[in-house]
């Protein structure tokens, strides 16, 4: 009777070393791949904005299928801090005018930003304006259900593909 259990307890240690530790580890391997692949996207889109002082709707639909080319589905988050145009009229309970004021800035989001795309083709941004991209993936890779199925590590709000660009655009952006 030991005989049988140490050899059922065997065949299965022997399935989980020869099928499943493999197919986790080919699995982990495509989300660094995709993990990579979403990076590499997130950073050239932000560091092309940055330097066109513009986001054209054709660049950014570039973006979407550049990213969506992993097999997963993401949710991006755009955000433009625009520099203040106007910071002095703040400056009115300073004791001194020539005192040197900070910089203000307010934002606009991914759903604002969308419009003008839908528009307008192109948004246009300013010298000194802050771009921020922001890519989380939103279903479960085959990694993760392994994991969750395995382990019960990770739960299913969370995310295992991210990457964030961000950076100070230098260039007033135009219209051809």
């Amino acid at each position: 009777m030991d005989d049988i259990l140490s050899a059922i307890i065997g065949i299965a240690l022997a399935s989980i070393l020869m099928f499943i530790f493999p197919l986790i580890t080919m699995s982990d391997r495509t989300d660094d791949i995709s993990q990579l692949t979403i990076k590499i996207a997130t950073t050239e889109f932000a560091d092309n904005v940055k330097e066109a002082g513009k986001i054209t709707s054709s660049e950014y639909n570039k973006f979407i299928q550049n990213i969506g080319s992993t097999g997963n589905t993401y949710n991006v988050e755009l955000e433009v801090r625009v520099l203040d145009e106007n910071p002095s009229r703040r400056v009115v309970q300073s004791s001194s005018l020539n005192q040197p004021t900070e910089n203000i800035y307010y934002s606009i989001y991914t759903s604002q930003i969308q419009e003008v795309l839908e528009r307008e083709n192109d948004y246009l941004l300013k010298e000194g304006d802050i771009f921020t991209v922001n890519v989380k993936n939103t279903n479960q890779t085959m990694s993760q259900q392994l994991k969750n199925f395995f382990y019960k590590v990770i739960g299913k709000d969370t995310y295992i593909i991210a990457a964030t660009g961000t950076g100070l655009v230098t260039t007033t952006g135009k219209t051809n």
